[in-house]
């Protein structure tokens, strides 16, 4: 029920001192189900072999990434493939980003996310599909095929999740991490259609959301976790929190310490508890002062070991680490045409027909003598991503 983020040179010496001592000595006393972004087959398969061989149960790692838009053969980002409303391009996209993740030793990728948002402050708008319901629930569905593929068993398909449950999207002013207030008809209407449409898809993780819901941080909220996610929906796999949301809720006001924040996230139903540290040291504490029934930890584990054991990684740990494969698949060719071909129809153009704004001409343009104006914080910077440039800057047509 712990994950950790990379921690050491894994192919080199193990740490002598300080936090990524304790981290490597808590993988191997069995302490760790999960790691995130740790990639390449050497490095996965040295901790899988700790994992394996040297701890008493040798439960198999998962590896976490986040693989949003393509592994290292890039694709338009989530928002841009949106734009060509071609499902089957998508989940041909998530698919070839789940063969070359797999083929670098990841099984498991945090995406797709599924937040509908419509609120274009919010910076993390260009991982979604836009604000559209129907469409964000229909391009959900198709990566999450992409990623799983039909055999979750082979060792190029990769564990899904949908993120982030629940109404991320909107975030007051479009703030990350900032409360979450909105009305029963957009919660269901709007909000969670995408995450069921995810669940009744096979989707095997759901991360839960730092926001605030109805007063509650996502990671300790029993109503979306358990009432609606496991018993309405009846969902089998497991919820993992997003990195740190634990924590952070000692900042909402909403948790005092580590050990509220373990009793709180583990009977609202968070199996995982990423980079919160909160499970690993107080966990067992909470079941033994009977403040956690040690039911609920079983269910989470047996949740988890549910999808290891989907993923084939009892009948092969290994079978991520093929070094021939991580050099045949990784900047293939064929990848390469692919995504250009999504590239090209996810371009949006618009037409230079006529159009007015308040009876004032704004199109066509003109060829000669017609000036833009670039407007934002980051319109001059050049060491920024461009979907970053381009949320954050402004074009004003036509400048006098």
């Amino acid at each position: 029920m712990n994950q950790y983020n990379g921690f050491w040179e894994i192919t080199g010496p193990a740490p002598a001192a300080g936090d990524a001592k304790k981290k490597y000595d808590h993988v191997r006393k069995g302490l760790v189900g999960a790691v995130l972004n740790v990639k390449g087959t050497a490095n996965v398969r040295r901790l899988q072999e700790i994992a394996v061989k040297e701890i008493r149960l040798g439960i198999p790692l998962l590896f976490g990434y986040d693989v949003v838009h393509g592994h290292k053969t890039l694709f338009p980002i989530p928002l841009g493939e949106a734009a060509s409303w071609d499902l089957e391009s998508i989940e041909r996209s998530a698919r070839i980003a789940a063969i070359e993740a797999s083929a670098a030793g990841i099984n498991w990728t945090f995406a797709p996310m599924v937040d509908i948002s419509r609120d274009a402050r919010w910076g993390r708008v260009m991982e979604g599909a836009g604000e559209d319901t129907y469409l964000g629930t229909k391009i959900g569905i198709a990566r999450i095929k992409g990623f799983q593929g039909d055999d979750l068993s082979a060792n190029n398909t990769i564990a899904a999740t949908a993120k982030h449950f629940a109404g991320y999207g909107f975030a007051e002013a479009g703030r990350d991490y900032n409360t979450v207030d909105v009305g029963t008809s957009t919660i269901y209407n709007i909000i969670l259609p995408p995450f069921k449409a995810a669940v009744d898809a096979g989707v095997l993780t759901v991360m839960n959301s730092f926001n605030i819901l109805n007063g509650i941080p996502a990671t300790a909220n029993r109503f979306l976790q358990r009432d609606i996610l496991k018993d309405k929906w009846d969902f089998k796999g497991f919820v993992v929190s997003d990195w740190g949301s634990g924590m952070e809720m000692i900042d909402h006001g909403f948790a005092k310490d580590l050990e509220q924040v373990a009793e709180l996230s583990a009977n609202a139903g968070s199996d995982m508890d990423m980079e919160s540290y909160a499970y690993v040291a107080y966990l067992k504490e909470m079941v033994e002062t009977g403040k956690v029934d040690i039911k609920t930890v079983d269910d989470a584990v047996k949740r988890i070991l549910r999808v290891k054991f989907k993923l084939g990684l009892f009948d092969d740990p290994y079978k991520y680490c093929d070094a021939a494969f991580e050099k045949e698949l990784i900047y293939n060719p064929a990848h390469a045409v692919a995504a250009l071909d999504v590239a090209k129809k996810s371009i949006v153009l618009l037409k230079n027909t006529p159009v007015k704004i308040n009876g004032r001409p704004l199109l066509p343009l003109k060829k000669k003598q017609q000036k833009i104006a670039v407007i934002g914080a980051l319109a001059d910077d050049k060491t920024v991503h461009s979907e970053a440039g381009a949320l954050a800057a402004m074009i004003i047509l036509p400048f006098r």
